[in-house]
């Protein structure tokens, strides 16, 4: 971003939005991109690699960037890292990642297809999304090949300045000289996306800066071609947490990895601050119906954060479903079908379970320590009844009367039921 980003004021509807609505953080040459942009059908890229079977909430900023890029006349390419994963992107890694066979790379990018489609068209149009696999090229490079032509762009000098090199020799991690390589592998998808795509902008997270550099200069030694790079902030909530941490892990966004009303759940226990921000980045609402949503009750808003956000990636259905299903269950005290449920087997507790058992098992904590602490703190509720003894024996007998499932409860926001089988 040049110097004066503050008061740099872009004419093109990309940039427009999504300077109104918080997604820049970088950009190489903002007011050259800018005239490209309005000069005609601009084509960018974002990579993603395919390390496991489901995108997760990181990669939504990115997801709806090329969104709102297609939305606005341009052509987005969803870059699927099927020959990059066999290495393992170095960046924010303490250590190399565990090495994935063809077999499992190729399950997760099918498993994670569908997630795009849900946020962009695809087809053969001139906005039209495209999805390729940069193991189509990377794979048919033979090793001295892609030293000759590639690595003589590229200096030892300036690969240990970047941040994903630097950092982790200064936590004195080892870097393998496979993972080494990443960042050329990188900048070689971005020229030959420009050369078979006519691809000139690659975006992605502000970790990113240093490959989408080397790719833009990639771009400019070999073909002369002009490029760009656009990044995004860090997105971190107003307590300073990574973007969707939670207990159980990572977001993710396959439905069989979280459920609909999980993920509802998510974007509803938002925090007060962080409200407005994430409306701006993580739906279509219009600005003026955003401010006149927060200028309401804020409890309110995460409501309609999350219908929005989950319409986005499961559809109305089952935005509305996960709605009802809370607010049966929690402003109506009501058990309600749709909350996530835990299946037991009673013949691993052939006399019950204990009050730390059941509340372990519902995934709501990390062991049954913190289970027992939650416990003493008053913070569980089973059955709607508040919980202090963590060794009492709950029997079989004990569970609810029409449904047959212990409900718990922890704190006034997650609930989750266990089921006997």
């Amino acid at each position: 971003m040049p110097d004066d980003a503050e008061t740099f004021k872009p004419k093109s509807d990309f940039l427009r939005v999504m300077r109104e609505r918080g997604y820049i953080h970088q950009i190489t040459d903002a007011e050259a991109l800018d005239a490209a942009l309005l000069g005609g059908v601009v084509t960018a890229y974002v990579g993603y690699d395919c390390t496991a079977d489901s995108l997760h909430i990181g990669h939504l900023i990115s997801i709806m960037m090329l969104r709102w890029f297609q939305r606005t006349g341009h052509r987005p390419i969803t870059l699927m890292g099927g020959g990059t994963t066999k290495v393992g992107d170095p960046t924010d890694k303490d250590q190399q990642r565990p090495l994935l066979t063809d077999a499992v790379i190729n399950a997760n990018l099918a498993s994670i297809k569908g997630t795009f489609q849900k946020f962009v068209s695809f087809g053969d149009g001139p906005t039209d999304a495209l999805m390729v696999n940069n193991a189509d090229w990377l794979e048919k490079l033979g090793y001295v090949e892609f030293l000759r032509e590639f690595g003589v762009h590229f200096t030892i000098n300036r690969m240990l300045a970047f941040d994903s090199v630097k950092l982790r020799l200064e936590r004195e991690q080892p870097m393998s000289f496979l993972e080494f390589n990443y960042m050329l592998m990188q900048a070689t998808d971005f020229r030959e996306l420009g050369q078979r795509h006519g691809c000139t902008l690659q975006m992605g997270g502000s970790d990113q800066w240093g490959n989408i550099i080397n790719g833009v200069e990639l771009n400019r030694r070999m073909d002369a071609r002009q490029a760009f790079g656009l990044t995004t902030p860090l997105l971190t909530t107003a307590s300073g947490e990574k973007m969707g941490k939670t207990v159980g892990g990572a977001v993710w966004l396959n439905a069989d990895r979280l459920s609909p009303y999980d993920y509802w759940q998510m974007w509803r226990n938002t925090e007060d601050a962080d409200v407005g921000k994430f409306l701006k980045l993580f739906t279509e609402l219009a600005l003026a119906e955003i401010e006149s949503i927060l200028g309401d009750d804020i409890n309110e808003a995460k409501k309609r954060l999350a219908r929005e956000a989950t319409t986005l990636l499961h559809g109305e259905e089952q935005a509305l479903a996960a709605e009802l299903t809370a607010r049966l269950s929690f402003e109506d005290g009501k058990i309600s079908a749709g909350l996530p449920t835990v299946m037991v087997a009673r013949s691993d507790f052939p006399g019950g379970m204990s009050n730390t058992a059941i509340v372990a098992s519902t995934g709501l904590v990390t062991s049954k320590s913190e289970a027992r602490r939650k416990i003493a703190e008053g913070a569980v509720r089973i059955n709607d009844s508040r919980v202090s003894d963590p060794v009492e024996i709950r029997r079989w007998s004990d569970v609810h009367p029409e449904l047959g499932v212990f409900k718990v409860q922890l704190g006034k926001k997650r609930i989750v039921l266990i089921k006997p089988e």
